[in-house]
């Protein structure tokens, strides 16, 4: 059954609630688009439409499932157009993810460098966390990535680690915000808000153990993703989080306040990533202007990790 088809004929009905109208509509004839509409019900095994002789009506099925069949149709259409941009010696699509911590300017500016240069491209951009992109890439759902170390990365090929340094946001009134540079240990008694574990499981792991070594650990770790949200629990909980450099342009409450930590013992440590050997020119492209966002916009700079960037087989610290 060419389930496209009868789709379009299903929503066609749906539209028009009258199977003349709709078949004109579609260019055909009613017959063939009654027995198209009663084939896709046995298919889905329910009636999708009460027929009476003067009027046609969804049923609660078919009203339930419009939605969906309109969303198949409208990917199928993205689907035909990409491959109309590969038949005519364009470059396609491009799936690529960015971590929900990166801040609006470095996205514009990876927007930005990279259509410059790819004018040609759609670019399908998402907000996944490590994990989430992880999974995307097992599954074949996505062709570029910025990930967080560390994390498993076998069968990927990865571009240049970049480290941003992070610093503490903290209430101005915490003891601690009197220090130029604060040393973890003078978090001591402050509740920590950091992202959820599954995010990103052995960056959380990293942080959480590096805390415990520098003589921090937090008598309760709240977990948040959005800035807003965070730095509403570092308010109101009286708590603590870490944050990049460049995070500091989006702190307006004159109740918080950034500082660097002493020592920079933490850091994000970022590098773009893609299936091994399909790294081709618009999927390096985008890990260009990633590259080029994080260090124009994110004060990120090279580095050479010290510790591996793939996951390890088990954490030093559990909470």
């Amino acid at each position: 059954m060419d389930l496209i088809r009868h789709l379009e004929c299903f929503v066609a009905v749906a539209e028009e609630s009258h199977f003349g109208r709709a078949a004109a509509r579609l260019g055909m004839a009613q017959p063939p688009l009654s027995q198209r509409i009663q084939r896709l019900e046995r298919e889905l095994e329910v009636r999708l439409f009460d027929r009476t002789s003067r009027q046609v009506a969804l049923t609660k099925a078919g009203t339930l499932l419009l939605p969906e069949a309109r969303e198949l149709l409208a990917r199928a259409g993205t689907l035909r157009a990409a491959a109309r941009r590969v038949r005519d010696g364009e470059s396609g699509l491009l799936r690529a993810a960015l971590p929900p911590d990166i801040a609006g300017a470095t996205v514009a500016a990876v927007l930005a460098h990279f259509q410059e240069r790819n004018a040609d491209t759609e670019l399908e951009l998402h907000e996944l966390s490590t994990a989430e992109q992880l999974e995307r890439f097992a599954a074949r759902e996505l062709d570029v990535g910025l990930l967080h170390h560390p994390c498993d990365v076998t069968g990927l090929e990865l571009g240049p680690v970049l480290r941003r340094d992070l610093g503490v946001l903290l209430p101005c009134k915490a003891p601690a915000a009197a220090y130029p540079e604060v040393p973890l240990a003078a978090l001591t008694g402050h509740d920590l808000v950091l992202f959820p574990r599954e995010g990103s499981p052995g960056l959380y792991d990293d942080v959480l153990t590096t805390c415990a070594r520098g003589g921090y650990t937090p008598p309760v770790v709240r977990h948040g993703r959005g800035a807003s949200f965070v730095r509403g629990l570092v308010l109101s909980a009286a708590a603590v989080a870490f944050t990049p450099s460049d995070s500091r342009a989006e702190i307006t409450d004159p109740e918080l306040v950034w500082r660097p930590l002493a020592t920079a013992p933490l850091a994000w440590r970022h590098s773009s990533a893609w299936p091994s050997g399909h790294g081709d020119a618009t999927v390096r492209a985008f890990a260009d202007a990633a590259d080029h966002a994080l260090r124009t916009t994110a004060d990120a700079r090279p580095d050479t990790p010290t510790r591996p960037t793939h996951l390890r087989p088990a954490a030093e610290y559990w909470l």
